[in-house]
């Protein structure tokens, strides 16, 4: 049960900014598909912690408009798209942004 509601359940942020929300999720999504969030080496699309710069930045943004509930939003449903390992990636990622602790 708790999976079905998972899929249609709706951002903890304000009904205004649940496009934007939407929008950042799937490039989160997209960035784990395509390149991972994590890097064994620095340079191209990753920073000197060998993190990925725009799953940084989006981890960012999704603290201004919701906080650490719309950043858990986010991973779980990184989780349900991408599974467990990536997920753990972008907790690591992510990791002192804003409350985000992993």
């Amino acid at each position: 049960m708790e999976f079905i509601t998972g899929l249609f359940a709706q951002p903890p942020c304000p009904p205004e900014k649940k496009r934007d929300v939407d929008r950042l999720i799937e490039e989160l999504i997209k960035i784990g598909s395509t390149d991972d969030y994590l890097s064994e080496r620095p340079g191209g699309t990753f920073n000197m912690q060998c993190r990925h710069v725009l799953a940084r930045d989006i981890g960012k943004r999704l603290h201004e408009i919701g906080g650490l509930p719309l950043m858990t939003f986010a991973e779980k449903k990184v989780k349900r798209k991408l599974k467990m390992v990536l997920a753990s990636h972008l907790g690591y990622c992510w990791t002192d942004i804003g409350d985000w602790k992993y």
